[in-house]
């Protein structure tokens, strides 16, 4: 037996803000979060923030997961690496640098590429490192001298090497193809890059088309088919009028064409699958150069692409014509002379007037529409035809489908699957080149006939064409998609370069990959989740020439939105930084900071009113662990995650539950004897109980770990420890512990129970509070004979089904249901708890008596 220490080893109040600085930077020093080296591997990569950005809502959530299931797995003895880095964000990171060179007045072509690209890397270097220091406070234990960026040298050769061979392989080319065109930002758009969510009004115009064949008649007798459309600019691009294959009012007119207004030109009427008979009068115009339905119908149909705007959304002088899809333009039609070089806002208007003028409008009418808009930019977005470079997805698809199908990869939740599967049976080819300057610049060259070359450099690309010194080569000025270089992110981040020999000799790499899990939301499922298993199936094999899958659990889990359900946005004037949640805000700070850098200024007063509102004192400080506990907690099987704050506020009170109980076990034991070893013939029924309670404690957080049911860990936890360790067996010891009837040698035994029990269930909290958990441990576990510099390497608390008793919890079940009832009563007559009161038990057998006794 010892004697225990003393209780001022514990400050008398928990102080978050000291606590955590103090470890975070002491368990970066030991090392701790770099692999062990020893046991079975367990690898998870960070999904790559953008280093342009700051912590958000999603960011927080998604790292409180990952790190709960590091943590869990490192101490279970596991040799874990989590690996951290951000990604280069083309689009967004150019934007910021523009911004900051357009307040001086200065634009990139002012620079010239090169010297923007050295203005780039040199605000990366400045700013771009907020985003770490953020995930740092979050308490995530990442490895962090193995942090990586899509843009450093070792990255940036594996996105060369592995777009080369895809293209030896005749899985990427170059062609024309309608894309999500930005105007503003002069760069093509992934639907990811495209919002369209935001109601606008707006109007659906009906104009009157006639037919070429003067004597033809619609069944009611017409000599026209009106068609409807929210964009009549487009209306100089049509090439067919569309109508449903079952609709019987217009089946006598297919093949026949009708004249369309402006241009003269005779365009056909089709059928195809996509008309929706009962929408509108059922039919379509068909413009393939500036809708993406329209450029599949024509296809379907064989139809001729006439495109009519240049990259500013303006109309050109000379239209483009192209014989059908994927095929070059092979002439050009003058456009109407009134039309040239108007912005096609413009262009509808005129258009619209020259209709009304004419006789052929027939009608307009108020209609609201979803217009998608660049995320970056707020501007419509214009879907155009532009030469960029592909992957050709097929052959890359049918082994990613075959790895879901046959479990190698597993979605959890399940359902996620078929939503993936949805997607890749339905898969188009991935345009992967952008019209930006920051980025992954394409590895292709161009000679003065147009020919292009491919290859890791120039010097390769001439000395495998035989191409002379004194012939001019110019590289490709595009930029690859961000989402190609993220693709490679399993793999390339861990030392991937494409030559089988060093990759063989990678020990890092042979260790951690495949990876065992990736984390992400269910919005990227496509966008880079299949990607990811597309890319790395393709390039990394097994010994016997299988492929290597990325990760085998793909952990799905919903988008965090605020209390109300809504989605967070600037705009909306509802967004929370975790970081105000740890540290507090006060009110004047959290307006200025939610009315700052607005897209539209007006938003301000009414983005201030409400948060006045809602948060009149402003925001308290919480801590770290009550907000990585209540991310946690919320992290259900649902789409949508409601971010309720009262939860948070709960979750302090859970840490300040522990660390007074903590204190008040160690003021109760101080200066006393504690057993070194477990005496369990000296247990009486709170001992047993909390014993076995424990040991189902233990088991349901590794049942929930198991299936990444993160929010029934924290609750059995919070459950444990409040509700069973606090509100019941340390009050059930104070009567033992101040008796002087009970011997020192059962005292004892009951200290090292309160002390072990504790002990245990730091533990079991560590993974998801692991500052407070630290904190305590330190002092608490030498107490009991237990060493180790570090909670954080402890062995993760298993369940011994042999200490799980029953019969001691049912005793002790009645026991409850009895102090219960007796708590009611009092409560229901007002007594005081101090006031001793006669218990009458009816029907009771001798052996409840002899518990009661007890």
């Amino acid at each position: 037996m010892t004697d225990a220490q003393s209780a001022q080893n514990i400050a008398t109040t928990y102080d978050p803000t000291e606590i955590e600085k103090k470890w975070y930077q002491i368990w970066e020093q030991q090392g701790y979060f770099k692999p062990s080296g020893q046991g079975e591997s367990f690898c998870i990569m960070i999904p790559p923030p953008n280093v342009t950005g700051s912590l958000h809502m999603g960011h927080g959530f998604n790292n409180a997961i990952m790190d709960a299931l590091t943590r869990y797995n490192r101490m279970m003895g596991k040799n874990t690496l989590w690996q951290p880095g951000t990604d280069h964000a083309g689009i967004a990171t150019q934007m910021v640098v523009e911004r900051q060179l357009g307040a001086q007045g200065v634009s990139r072509h002012d620079l010239g590429r090169d010297k923007f690209i050295d203005k780039v890397w040199e605000w990366k270097e400045q700013s771009g490192g907020t985003i770490t220091r953020q995930i740092r406070r979050l308490g995530s234990s990442v490895d962090w001298s193995r942090e990586r960026f899509t843009m450093d040298e070792g990255l940036s050769n594996a996105v060369k090497e592995v777009f080369v061979k895809l293209h030896e392989d005749g899985l990427i080319y170059r062609g024309k193809r309608l894309v999500n065109w930005d105007p503003k930002l002069q760069t093509a758009l992934s639907d990811l890059e495209v919002e369209s969510d935001k109601e606008e009004a707006g109007s659906l115009w009906h104009f009157k088309y006639f037919f070429e064949d003067k004597s033809l008649r619609t069944l009611d007798g017409k000599d026209h088919i009106v068609v409807a459309t929210t964009r009549p600019e487009t209306l100089l691009g049509d090439t067919a009028v569309a109508v449903a294959l079952d609709d019987e009012r217009y089946s006598h007119l297919v093949g026949q064409n009708i004249i369309l207004p402006i241009t003269g030109r005779a365009v056909p009427i089709v059928k195809d699958e996509y008309v929706d008979k009962e929408f509108g009068t059922g039919c379509v115009k068909i413009t393939p150069a500036h809708d993406f339905n329209d450029y599949e119908v024509g296809k379907r149909c064989e139809l001729p692409i006439i495109n009519i705007f240049n990259k500013n959304a303006e109309v050109l002088a000379e239209f483009e014509y192209i014989a059908k899809a994927g095929e070059q333009i092979s002439k050009t039609i003058p456009a109407p002379a009134d039309y040239i070089s108007l912005e096609r806002f413009a262009a509808r208007k005129k258009l619209v007037e020259q209709a009304e003028a004419e006789g052929w409008l027939d009608q307009i009418q108020p209609y609201t529409l979803k217009p998608p808009r660049g995320d970056r930019s707020g501007v419509i977005v214009e879907p155009l035809l532009t030469d960029q470079w592909y992957v050709k997805i097929a052959p890359l698809a049918q082994p990613a489908i075959e790895a879901v199908q046959d479990g190698r990869i597993k979605f959890v939740p399940e359902q996620y699957s078929n939503m993936y599967m949805a997607w890749m049976n339905n898969i188009q080819d991935w345009c992967i080149s952008r019209q930006l300057w920051w980025g992954h610049r394409i590895p292709a060259w161009y000679d003065a006939q147009g020919n292009v070359y491919v290859g890791r450099n120039e010097a390769e690309v001439r000395a495998n064409n035989n191409i002379a010194a004194d012939i001019e080569l110019n590289q490709d000025e595009d930029v690859l998609d961000t989402w190609f270089s993220s693709a490679l992110w399993t793999f390339s981040t861990l030392g991937w370069t494409g030559d089988k020999a060093k990759d063989a000799a990678n020990d890092i790499l042979k260790t951690f990959h495949s990876t065992d899990v990736l984390v992400t939301g269910f919005d990227i499922i496509f966008f880079w989740v299949a990607r990811m298993i597309m890319m790395t199936m393709h390039f990394m094999k097994n010994e016997d020439g299988s492929a290597q899958v990325p990760f085998k659990t793909v952990y799905v889990h919903g988008l965090v939105r605020d209390g109300e359900g809504q989605k967070m946005s600037k705009s909306k004037g509802n967004v929370l930084d975790p970081l105000d949640l740890i540290d507090g805000i006060d009110l004047e700070s959290l307006v200025a900071k939610r009315t700052t850098g607005l897209m539209n200024p007006k938003d301000a007063a009414k983005i201030e009113k409400s948060t006045r509102k809602e948060f009149p004192e402003g925001i308290n400080a919480y801590g770290t662990d009550a907000v990585r506990f209540t991310f946690c907690a919320l992290a259900n099987t649902g789409r949508d995650i409601k971010f309720d704050m009262k939860r948070v506020e709960g979750y302090r009170n859970f840490a300040n539950k522990i660390w007074n109980a903590t204190r008040f076990v160690l003021m109760n034991v101080e200066g006393q004897t504690v057993a070194q070893e477990a005496r369990p013939e000296l247990w009486e029924l709170p001992e047993k109980w909390i014993i076995s309670r424990l040991q189902k404690a233990e088991a349901a957080v590794h049942q929930a770990f198991a299936t990444y049911r993160l929010d029934l860990a924290a609750q059995a936890i919070y459950d444990f420890i409040w509700n069973e360790y606090c509100a019941w067996f340390v009050e059930l010891t104070k009567p033992v512990l101040n008796d002087e009837s009970v011997s020192e040698e059962r005292k004892a035994e009951v200290r090292r129970v309160l002390l072990a029990v504790m002990e245990a269930s730091l533990r079991l909290a560590h993974p998801i509070m692991p500052y407070l958990t630290e904190e305590i441990w330190q002092t608490l576990a030498p107490m009991i004979g237990l060493g180790g510099e570090t909670i954080m390497l402890a062995n993760y608390p298993v369940a011994d089904e042999a200490k799980i008793n029953e019969q001691a919890e049912a005793d002790m079940q009645w026991l409850q249901g009895l102090i219960g009832a007796v708590r009611n009563i009092r409560g229901e007559m007002g007594l005081r708890n101090a006031r001793l009161l006669p218990v009458l038990l009816q029907n009771t057998t001798e052996a409840e008596k002899a518990q009661i006794s007890r």
